[in-house]
């Protein structure tokens, strides 16, 4: 099951390995998507650091990491298609897997029903 951040990240933690990518509604509010500055694999990341920054047509945007632990995949074909954020935010637009290093800090995320209210009332 998903979980997001206020700062409209997304994550799915199966096993210890969790998946992060921007919302849906991010990937709207940021227009054509143009470039990924991906995260390094092997980078030990704590929660709310940088992860990477997207360019779209209209800015550069920085993404925060959700959870604490090591980026243990990247997700590459966001290097020759950015677009991908786009067609598929939370879906092949992936950015990375991060081993969890405190599995406990997913719990402290919002349910898809809790963000979307959050996104409804900055509306």
């Amino acid at each position: 099951m998903k979980k997001y951040t206020k700062s409209h990240e997304w994550i799915e933690a199966t096993e210890g390995i969790a998946t992060v990518g921007i919302s849906e509604h991010a990937q709207e509010q940021l227009g054509d998507i143009v470039y990924v500055d991906l995260p390094g694999e092997g980078d030990t990341l704590k929660k709310g650091d940088t992860l990477c920054s997207i360019e779209s047509v209209k800015s550069a945007n920085d993404v925060y990491t959700p959870v604490s632990g090591e980026v243990v995949e990247i997700n590459n074909s966001l290097e020759d298609r950015p677009e991908t954020i786009n067609e598929s935010a939370e879906g092949e637009g992936w950015i990375c897997k991060i081993k969890l290093s405190d599995e406990s800090e997913v719990d402290g995320l919002m349910s898809l029903e809790e963000y979307k209210k959050m996104v409804e009332s900055e509306g």
